[in-house]
């Protein structure tokens, strides 16, 4: 019996995609390698954000049904590749869950399939890499299978915009593939936008992040200038930002987080590298952004010791830890190089952040506090890292000792902020 789908990797990427096709009545199969995940979704939990519990029911009463099992992908009709794509340790691009996955794909690849890569990965991914290792299988691309490149747009906590009305972009490895793959998008997704290969659907991925990740250093670095000099950024981006086009606004913040604008970018810096030249935009945002943390932690410092506070032994209050409001992921997050800085310079540190049950930096269990009128009392420094929406922030400022607005939600004098 076949399925028509079939998603590898059931994150934040695999698991909403498997919804939205079962929504519109799709048989789905998920394969994912943790059996932690496996298990919790056949019975009906979710571990993702955007997929509720209901959601994950609703999909399993459709017939929905996750693996650990590879031969779950044998009667397949299209197989979508969701799985991580990290920086491996030197800082380049890990492809292991990539390979892997094409890997278990040829040995149950069939005649007429359809293969798409979503992974965020450099130009050249899905034809040079992806391609030769599902062509084992004795078929080739084109001609007995079709493959497809289409970037993943998924933004976490996002209420405004999901899956089914954000343009999907499909880059084929032919036109016929790309003809494909976009009739399969088109069944759930409102508007699909065909790229005019995989490597420019792949670029495509690779711009949208890394527009970003310039254009947050650059204000990050006026932020540093603009206190030199007396202004208040927050204002200046506000001014700014009325200009009815050619302006965009971006935010000061204590780093970046997250899955796409950490790493995305440093795929196209490999890339470039490989032809040897250098991403110079990239190499020097990626400095500015690492360093904000280390600026954070100096603010910190110079508010301590204007209240007359050593650092060594003082109690610093870390609220929210996760890489952007109101959910519950933690990758990348600028809280965790912010908790080690601090912990290093003889800091006590805790943290609230409703999201986060548990936390550890460096193999360290960072003490959470319930009780958050009372620690903002108790700690000589609140740190406000992230603007959750639970947050009575004028209550925050009016009960804490001092607080050190990285978010710049506060404009007070009392409050100190990036």
């Amino acid at each position: 019996m076949t399925v028509d789908l079939a998603v590898i990797g059931l994150g934040y990427v695999g698991l909403p995609l498997a919804r939205e096709a079962t929504r519109v009545g799709m048989s789905v199969v998920g394969h994912d390698l943790d059996s932690r995940i496996v298990d919790g979704l056949n019975a009906g939990r979710s571990h993702v954000d955007d997929v509720s519990d209901e959601d994950v029911r609703h999909m399993r009463d459709a017939g929905f049904v996750a693996s650990a099992a590879e031969e779950c992908l044998a009667a397949a009709q299209t197989i979508v590749i969701c799985v991580p794509t990290p920086l491996s340790q030197d800082g380049w691009p890990d492809l292991t869950a990539v390979t892997g996955a094409a890997e278990a794909i040829s040995r149950h690849l069939g005649p007429g399939a359809l293969v798409v890569l979503e992974s965020t990965t450099y130009p050249g991914t899905t034809e040079e890499v992806v391609r030769p290792i599902l062509e084992r299988s004795g078929l080739r691309a084109g001609h007995d299978f079709a493959l497809a490149f289409s970037p993943e747009r998924i933004d976490p906590g996002n209420t405004e915009h999901g899956l089914h009305d954000t343009p999907k972009i499909v880059g084929g490895y032919t036109l016929e593939c790309a003809a494909q793959a976009s009739g399969f998008y088109g069944k759930f997704i409102d508007t699909v936008v065909r790229a005019k290969g995989t490597r420019e659907a792949e670029m495509a991925k690779l711009l949208e992040n890394t527009y970003r990740h310039v254009n947050i250093a650059l204000v990050n670095e006026l932020a540093i200038l603009s206190r030199e000099l007396g202004i208040d950024v927050w204002d200046a981006i506000a001014c700014a930002a009325t200009k009815p086009f050619g302006f965009a606004a971006f935010r000061p913040s204590a780093g970046v987080g997250g899955h796409c604008i950490p790493i995305d970018p440093h795929y196209l810096s490999y890339k470039a590298r490989t032809l040897g030249h250098e991403f110079r935009f990239i190499e020097l945002a990626r400095e500015i952004n690492n360093r904000m943390p280390d600026y954070v932690v100096r603010r910190a410092q110079d508010m301590l010791n204007e209240a007359a506070k050593p650092m060594r032994g003082s109690r610093v209050l870390l609220l929210g830890v996760t890489y952007k409001p109101d959910i519950a992921d933690g990758r990348e997050s600028p809280a965790v190089p912010v908790a080690r800085l601090l912990s290093r310079l003889g800091v006590d540190v805790s943290y609230h952040d409703p999201h986060i049950p548990a936390w550890e930096v460096d193999g360290r269990t960072v003490p959470l506090v319930t009780d958050l009128p009372t620690a903002l009392r108790e700690h000589d420094l609140t740190i406000l890292l992230q603007n959750h929406s639970v947050y009575d922030l004028r209550a925050v400022a009016d009960t804490a000792r001092l607080l050190f607005d990285t978010c710049g939600r506060l404009s007070r004098p009392d409050v100190e902020v990036l």
